[in-house]
C-alpha cells in the first residue's frame, strides 16, 4: 500500500555499516528541502539510530488523536527511534516487534504531503528492509558504497535483493571515494577508487556521483549542522545538491515502472 501524501518513498540501503549511509541520507534530505521539494526522513536503523544526532535535535515527537507528530528541522520531518529510546540504552527486539514499529513510523506519523520520504534503512538485508518491502510502495532504493573491495561485496548483495523484490535501484553512490589533503590538496585513495563506478556498470543499475572523505561533512554532521545546510554553492555541499539532482532524475525515469514486489517463501 502507498503511504498516503507521499509520492516517492524511497529507500537507502548498504550491504554492510560504517560506509556513511546515515551521513549520506540526512544531507541528501537536507539538499531537497533546500531545493524546494516536501521531504521527511525515516531512521528505520531502530538499533543505530544516529539521525537526531546528526540533525542536531532530541525532541520529543507528540502524540495527535491516535498519531505522532513528526520533529522538523531544516525543512525535514523526521522519524527516529532515537526519540523514543534516547541515550546509549540498547535496543534488545526480535523480528515481530521490529515490523510493528515500522508499521507505527510508516502509517501513523503526519507526514503530511510530500514530494520524498527517505528512509534510511538499517545496514545488510535483514527484517527491517524485507518489512518495509512487503508493506509499502517502494519507489526505489539507493545503495550507498565505499570503493573498497569488502564494502562492494556487501553493496552488490544489497542491490540483488532489491532486485529479488522487484524494487528499483535508484542508483549507486561512492562514498569515501577520495580524500583531499587540507593545506597541499593532494588526492588520496584511501579505500581504493572507482570501484562503485564499474560495480554500477557491471550490475546494469545507475551511477549517481562520487562523495569525499571530507572531514567537514564529519565534524558537521557531528555538531547536528549537516553541511547541506549551506548553500549548494559551497565546495563540501555542492556534492549532495548534485546527488540529489540525480536521484531526482532517476525516480523520474522509474516512475513508469511502478515497485511490483514479490516475496518468495
Amino acid at each position: 500500500m502507498p503511504i498516503p501524501g507521499v509520492q516517492y518513498l524511497v529507500a537507502i540501503g548498504s550491504g554492510k555499516g560504517g560506509v556513511g549511509k546515515t551521513t549520506v541520507s540526512v544531507n541528501l534530505a537536507i539538499a531537497l528541502a533546500q531545493l524546494g521539494r516536501r521531504v521527511g526522513l525515516l531512521d528505520a536503523d531502530v538499533y543505530g539510530p544516529n539521525v537526531p544526532l546528526m540533525m542536531g535535535t532530541r525532541e520529543t515527537p507528540r502524540g495527535h488523536a491516535e498519531s505522532i507528530r513528526p520533529i522538523e528541522k531544516y525543512g525535514v520531518k523526521i522519524m527516529s527511534m532515537g526519540f523514543l529510546n534516547p541515550g546509549d540504552k540498547p535496543l534488545v527486539w526480535r523480528g515481530p516487534m521490529l515490523h510493528s514499529v515500522i508499521q507505527q513510523f510508516l502509517r501513523n506519523v503526519e507526514w503530511g504531503e510530500l514530494d520524498y520520504l527517505l528512509i534510511d534503512l538499517p545496514p545488510g538485508t535483514g527484517d527491517v528492509a524485507l518489512s518495509l518491502i512487503q508493506t509499502a510502495a517502494i519507489s526505489g532504493a539507493v545503495v550507498v558504497t565505499t570503493p573498497s573491495d569488502v564494502s562492494l561485496e556487501d553493496a552488490r548483495k544489497a542491490v540483488n535483493m532489491f532486485g529479488q523484490v522487484r524494487v528499483p535501484v535508484l542508483g549507486l553512490v561512492e562514498n569515501m571515494s577520495y580524500l583531499v589533503v587540507p593545506g597541499s590538496g593532494e588526492r588520496i585513495d584511501v579505500f581504493g577508487h572507482g570501484g562503485g563506478k564499474r560495480t554500477a556498470e557491471q550490475m546494469n543499475v545507475p551511477f549517481l556521483g562520487e562523495l569525499a572523505l571530507d572531514p567537514d561533512v564529519r565534524i558537521s554532521g557531528d555538531s547536528g549542522q549537516p553541511v547541506a545546510t549551506r548553500s549548494n554553492s559551497d565546495a563540501h555541499a555542492a556534492p549532495f545538491f548534485q546527488l540529489a539532482k540525480a536521484m531526482e532524475e532517476s525516480c523520474r525515469k522509474n516512475q513508469a515502472l511502478g515497485p511490483k514486489v514479490t516475496i518468495e517463501d
